[in-house]
């Protein structure tokens, strides 16, 4: 596992509110797609969990696309006007399709729901998405950009 570059990175994915999911569908083309995560604070580990928001469908693009190629990035990043406080970190790493009995899964749906109190109103049903994060890049404007 490659550590983060930069001491900070970790904490500002960490509590950063929303990434950028990059895969790979069959054909390989790149698929983006924006999600709420949640980080393990002792492992580098990142939940995503399918919820109840509107789709056309719970058989989602990303879901059949870790299935085809299970190589992923996560990407989290701060703008603002003034650039000297531009930050971005990505996370990458091998995924999994785990249903919500997975040893791992309830704790980590758990920590969701802290992190999201819209998930304590509508407890999301599932499958997550578990990252095992082997690889960290980070750069920012300066060493003190961001929040």
């Amino acid at each position: 596992m490659e550590p983060a570059q930069q001491p900070w990175a970790r904490d500002r994915f960490a509590t950063a509110p929303v990434a950028r999911l990059a895969t790979i569908t069959a054909d390989g083309s790149p698929h983006l797609v924006p999600v709420v995560f949640v980080l393990e604070p002792d492992r580098d580990v990142v939940w995503h969990v399918v919820d109840a928001k509107p789709k056309s469908t719970r058989a989602l693009q990303r879901l059949a696309n870790i299935g085809a190629h299970p190589r992923v990035s996560l990407l989290v990043d701060h703008y603002e006007d003034d650039w000297s406080t531009l930050w971005w970190v990505r996370a990458d790493g091998d995924a999994t399709v785990v249903g919500l009995a997975h040893p791992e899964a309830s704790p980590a749906l758990d920590a969701l729901i802290l992190k999201y109190p819209a998930y304590a109103v509508e407890r999301p049903e599932g499958p997550m998405v578990r990252v095992a994060v082997d690889a960290w890049r980070a750069w920012a404007a300066t060493p003190s950009a961001g929040p």
